[in-house]
């Protein structure tokens, strides 16, 4: 099957208004949630969002499941669209050999957000004795042991929670479309 082809059959699915509009309720909430951290202003998170589902409308042709969710790939145009918006607002950036630095700035802080944004959905699919392990001993770096001493329970539970719950974020990670987290 040509890509043609392949995307001429995708099209339909996310193409209809009835997709679109499946997309808008199921997404909009949280994209403006993440625009409004990203931008800081209630004004420029709306019109973010807005402007990510007019690309999303225009370049749906290009849409491939086969490549990731409906969710990320309009969190991609998004991303986009906030770094657009964030130059915007940069009157005159500074030019370090050629390359605007300010620009490179704003897309490590979009990025940054982002990679939180991912982990904290991530987590929060966990179960909540996977997740309290996971961000004790992984993030806190808190030993096993004491971990175990704290809930009262053997440290081969803390472990085998830690086990399942790593396992599990992986999985949630990559639901989410983020492979390098």
């Amino acid at each position: 099957m040509s890509a043609r082809t392949r995307l001429a059959l995708v099209r339909p699915s996310f193409a209809d208004g009835d997709a679109m509009r499946t997309a808008v309720t199921a997404f909009s909430g949280e994209m403006f949630g993440f625009a409004l951290r990203a931008l800081g202003d209630r004004g420029q998170a709306e019109d973010a969002v807005q402007e990510t589902f007019v690309r999303a409308w225009r370049a749906m042709r290009r849409f491939d499941p086969a490549l990731g969710s409906q969710r990320t790939w309009l969190f991609a145009i998004l991303r986009n669209v906030l770094i657009d918006a964030s130059r915007k607002r940069t009157a005159r950036p500074v030019i370090i050999d050629g390359t605007p630095a300010i620009d490179a700035a704003i897309e490590d802080q979009i990025d940054g957000l982002l990679r939180s944004w991912v982990i904290e959905e991530a987590l929060n699919r966990l179960t909540a004795e996977h997740r309290y392990a996971v961000v004790q001993v992984s993030y806190q770096g808190r030993a096993a042991v004491d971990l175990a001493l704290e809930l009262g329970v053997p440290e081969s539970t803390v472990r085998t929670r830690l086990f399942y719950g790593l396992k599990a974020l992986r999985l949630a990670l990559d639901e989410l479309g983020w492979n390098d987290a």
